[in-house]
């Protein structure tokens, strides 16, 4: 009914916002500054704006510069599976480029598409041949293609691992960290010669015993089966995955925008104030934001409910309980693959020392593989996007996967 109700209400409210994103256009030419038709125009194009969408924007990423020279980039499909895509950002690099190694960047499936990372793809392009995980819509995923759970999400990230093949780098950003060192792990245990040749986790729930923010409060606030009565909801007509179990991606984003409702509202007033005053540049700079944060992306319910179960209630991981295919994944597994671990100082949803956790579980990883770095004055956005992620924290993880290479490593 949840999932119906919303749909309906989409429905309705379509063609008003449809009207009013034509009339913002169609008075755009006309408008003079403080007049009635600038005011009336931007209130169109703000709430044109406010609203919700469930495709995935486009990473706009069309060149990179390495150098003095600019290099053209194009989208390859490297690996397609139902509920992701293995995509490279392909240089159309000239002979003279040096060899860069192979780095996935593993996005989190949790209500945004994972073009949320494109700021940081864009950075590794200059020092890397880059992949990402191109998470799906659920509701857009046949039922024909079963369920997809915690053990499938790892699956996933195994099959793009070894489909890169030997030398990669694996950098994963919050929710799939815990994936991420699992599938590791397991590739370690079973000598895959596509094991990582690094793993760098960047503000991700590994222990969330630690420092408890109020995300993990709310996960622990309720029993499972409360979290599947109210928040799980099949698919309505006349999506692809009719009836598939999810956790619908406007959930999520709506209890996102909750907690910092006062920041939002002032950013979508500053918007309007932007349009009547005629400064395009700062109106576009928030529009292309929401236009990403409000993109949202339905989760399977069967890896939603095994992800705030096994990671937020019941820490399978640093209890040593985890398990996949009914077998115990063991972090100590891993003794060849060099470990960073990135954590924010102001994060209030992956607090400090919860992605430090993974250092202690990696035991069997020397010393001199292993660094952690914490980040002054950043959030948990502030980790992977912005001016500190490409000046101070993008430097040391260079440096940790290049050293990686290096013999001896």
């Amino acid at each position: 009914m949840l999932y119906s109700a919303y749909q309906l209400q989409s429905d309705l409210m379509s063609p008003f916002r449809l009207l009013a994103q034509g009339t913002s256009a169609a008075l755009w030419l006309n408008r003079t500054e403080g007049s009635w038709l600038r005011k009336f125009s931007a209130s169109m194009e703000v709430f044109s704006r406010m609203r919700l969408t469930h495709t995935r924007p486009a990473y706009d990423i069309t060149s990179v510069k390495i150098g003095e020279q600019e290099f053209p980039v194009t989208e390859e499909t490297v690996l397609s599976m139902p509920f992701g895509t293995l995509l490279r950002f392909k240089k159309e690099a000239s002979s003279d480029l040096p060899h860069q190694p192979p780095v996935l960047l593993v996005a989190p499936l949790s209500g945004h598409f994972a073009t949320l990372l494109r700021e940081t793809a864009r950075t590794l392009l200059q020092d890397h041949d880059v992949y990402i995980t191109d998470w799906h819509n659920a509701r857009d995923v046949s039922l024909r293609h079963g369920a997809f759970a915690l053990d499938d999400y790892i699956d996933h990230m195994i099959r793009f691992i070894q489909t890169i093949g030997p030398g990669t780098h694996v950098i994963a950003v919050c929710q799939p960290c815990v994936a991420a060192l699992a599938a590791t792990a397991l590739m370690a245990e079973n000598d895959d010669p596509a094991t990582p040749r690094s793993l760098t986790l960047m503000a991700g729930p590994v222990d969330c015993r630690v420092n408890p923010t109020g995300v993990n409060t709310l996960a622990t606030s309720k029993p499972i089966e409360w979290f599947e009565k109210n928040l799980i909801s099949h698919v309505p007509l006349p999506h692809a995955g009719h009836m598939r179990r999810v956790y619908p991606g406007f959930v999520q984003v709506s209890a996102f925008l909750a907690m910092n409702l006062e920041r939002h509202k002032k950013s979508f007033k500053d918007m309007y104030q932007h349009l009547v005053e005629g400064d395009k540049e700062k109106a576009d700079v928030i529009r292309k934001f929401y236009d990403e944060y409000l993109a949202v992306n339905d989760l399977p319910a069967e890896f939603y409910l095994e992800t705030v179960e096994k990671v937020f209630q019941t820490y399978d991981l640093p209890l040593g309980k985890l398990s996949y295919r009914g077998r115990i994944v063991k972090p100590a597994a891993i003794r060849h693959t060099a470990l960073m671990t990135v954590e924010g100082e102001r994060d209030d949803i992956c607090a400090v020392g919860q992605t430090l956790a993974a250092q202690d579980l990696c035991s069997s990883i020397p010393p001199y593989m292993r660094t952690h770095h914490i980040q002054t004055g950043v959030g948990h956005y502030g980790v992977f996007s912005g001016r500190r992620w490409n000046q101070l924290i993008y430097p040391r993880v260079r440096e940790m996967i290049h050293a990686s290479m290096r013999p001896g490593m």
